[in-house]
């Protein structure tokens, strides 16, 4: 498979056929809770459809944490690379894979125990409580396949190679539709029949990823020699992990404040948040993913020395990202409606009038969060991770104390949990602007 040395070539060309895969694969990966979201929102309700989608932001807020972790030991692994310090990298890709590994055991048996707790903390109302909790007694069995996958998708692609992970979550994504399929509309087992098709490919996924990488690059397989305990290597990887890690889970944990909130609108408002989110989602994560292909591109030039390259990459990689966020806008807030009914019956008016409303406020400022994720990619390869905190906590802290106040006010409503979203994007742009300058 191709492997793109990211400090040599056309910066735009590279850029773009590195990043290119990752935004489908991502794309994909969304696939997971979107199919569930279709099936479970056709074929057997509103309130499962409100289930489902209150799961996916507690899922996306917990999966972020070992995400986060995952794309910190990335970046290490992309600078290592870049000055071909493979011994730093061997021992790094160890230490990392135990601390990750450890991680995901223990927060594991956390949300099995503290369920009920967290249930009662989202403020789930009592017609979708039971459904959301047998849907997470049953997903949370995957989260150790989340962190395999996201593990070894990190070290290849710090190595140049963004295309297979896209070709296991292809296949994983093919197999959660058909299983999604034969378990819930065949066999009749409802929405835990959706959870389990999810687990499944994700297991699938896990399992092949690590596969490949071991034997496609046997270089990197586990040696005795490296297994060792070293506490310099730990701390970089553990500062750069953290950090993106706490980046990460702040950014979704945000996010799963206002669900909150959403939640005490009731169920209608439920339902068209869980399916207007699924839409926000795809259409802002080809930027999403274009950033943290940046952060690669950075991380590589950055372990290289390349200073100047890196200063041009920033300029083309801003350009690219105007021209994909201007054309997901349009498209975004012209069919809002017929997107929304992909996951909404057209009888259910109340649900699909709230959704249209969210999607033309949010979808009219993806420009902000693209440019957002470009100074995450930056600062987090350029071993700042701290500035891409301070970033989402001036991000999500604007939108969870405006959506609090806004929507308060009986004139504005459940509109001012959306009005606040793009107003922290922009606050938290022009810091990372300014922080931009002074740095270069």
């Amino acid at each position: 498979m191709m492997t793109l040395d990211l400090t040599k070539g056309n910066i735009t060309k590279t850029l773009l056929l590195f990043a290119l895969p990752m935004m489908v694969g991502n794309l994909l990966q969304q696939t997971y809770n979107v199919v569930d979201t279709l099936i479970v929102g056709r074929y057997i309700g509103r309130d499962a459809l409100a289930a489902v989608g209150s799961a996916y932001t507690l899922m996306t807020f917990l999966n972020s944490i070992l995400l986060g972790f995952c794309m910190g030991s990335g970046v290490m692994f992309s600078v290592c690379y870049g000055r071909q310090d493979l011994n730093r990298l061997k021992q790094g890709m160890f230490l990392s894979f135990v601390m990750i590994g450890t991680l995901t055991l223990l927060m594991n048996g956390a949300v099995f125990w503290g369920l009920d707790s967290i249930l009662v903390f989202l403020k789930v109302p009592k017609e979708v409580y039971d459904m959301m909790r047998e849907y997470l007694q049953i997903i949370f069995w995957g989260i150790t396949s989340v962190f395999v996958y996201n593990y070894f998708a990190s070290l290849l692609r710090a190595l140049g190679n963004s295309v297979v992970p896209l070709i296991f979550l292809g296949v994983s994504a093919v197999t959660n539709i058909v299983l999604d399929l034969e378990f819930v509309l065949k066999l009749g087992r409802g929405i835990g029949g959706a959870a389990e098709a999810t687990v499944l490919s994700q297991i699938l996924s896990a399992v092949g990823i690590s596969l490949y990488t071991l034997v496609r690059f046997p270089q990197f397989r586990p040696e005795r020699k490296w297994m060792t305990w070293n506490g310099e290597v730990l701390k970089e990887i553990f500062h750069l992990s953290f950090l993106t890690s706490v980046q990460q889970s702040v950014m979704n944990f945000g996010i799963l404040m206002v669900q909150g909130l959403v939640n005490s609108f009731g169920p209608v408002v439920m339902a068209a948040f869980a399916a207007a989110v699924k839409i926000d989602s795809f259409a802002y994560m080809p930027v999403q993913d274009f950033g943290n292909g940046f952060s690669t591109f950075v991380a590589q030039n950055y372990g290289a020395g390349n200073t100047e390259r890196i200063r041009k990459g920033i300029h083309n990689a801003g350009i690219c990202t105007l021209l994909f966020c201007l054309v997901i806008s349009m498209g975004v807030c012209l069919l809002a409606r017929p997107l929304l009914m992909i996951f909404v019956n057209s009888t259910e008016t109340e649900v699909l009038a709230v959704g249209v409303e969210y999607l033309r406020i949010e979808g009219a400022f993806y420009c902000l969060i693209g440019f957002l994720f470009l100074f995450y990619g930056y600062f987090r390869a350029m071993k700042r991770p701290g500035m891409s905190v301070a970033l989402t906590v001036i991000s999500l802290g604007t939108r969870v104390v405006l959506a609090y106040v806004l929507s308060a006010i009986p004139w504005i409503g459940v509109r001012g949990i959306w009005a606040a979203v793009p107003i922290g994007w922009f606050l938290a742009d022009v810091v990372g602007w300014i922080q931009l300058r002074n740095h270069s």
